[in-house]
């Protein structure tokens, strides 16, 4: 039997929907790591009322610190503004799966949970390749909620590396473009 009305649009998901707005800060975040060449990835910190408390870009590049991930700057200002290395009751949104630094840092710093976009078949640690945040030998298991916004997350990312594939230089204040 079809179902009367016909459906126009992507069904409803409680559990995704309520993290997009969220989602869609990470995403304007993730915009900032591209002046420097870093790779677009943005993350922020919701306290349990919702309130970003910290947010964060890559910065590796930017700053020459191979730990300058997106989610790292973020739980460090977190921490800074709640005023302790607990992060308990907070969330993390991010717009790619942690890699394993990532997810050790996400359990270390006792986020109740981790919301991302696109996952990384290459270096995801929240599902894809490990699953270190779940793992169950360890003393606190984040609740993970993946693939929100997952299609713009992915779009991001594939743009800047069909850019960076092409050879078109970063632009913004500290990269002009040059002609080649």
């Amino acid at each position: 039997m079809q179902h009367p009305l016909p459906r126009t649009g992507p069904r409803p998901d409680p559990l995704r929907d309520r993290w997009a707005p969220a989602m869609r800060l990470a995403l304007a975040e993730a915009e900032l790591a591209l002046p420097s060449g870093d790779v677009p990835v943005g993350a922020v910190v919701l306290d349990r009322d919702g309130t970003v408390v910290g947010r964060g870009h890559n910065e590796r590049e930017a700053v020459g610190d191979p730990t300058a991930h997106a989610e790292v700057l973020a739980v460090r200002e977190a921490a800074r503004s709640v005023g302790e290395w607990r992060l308990s009751g907070c969330t993390l949104v991010v717009t790619l799966e942690p890699c394993t630094m990532c997810a050790g840092a996400i359990v270390l710093s006792r986020l109740d949970r981790v919301v991302y976009g696109a996952w990384d078949d290459k270096a995801g640690a929240a599902g894809s390749l490990w699953d270190v945040i779940r793992d169950r030998r360890l003393n606190h298991r984040p609740e993970v909620v993946p693939g929100v916004l997952a299609q713009d997350c992915a779009a991001t990312l594939t743009a800047f590396f069909d850019t960076q594939r092409a050879g078109v230089p970063p632009t913004g204040p500290d990269h002009p473009t040059k002609a080649v």
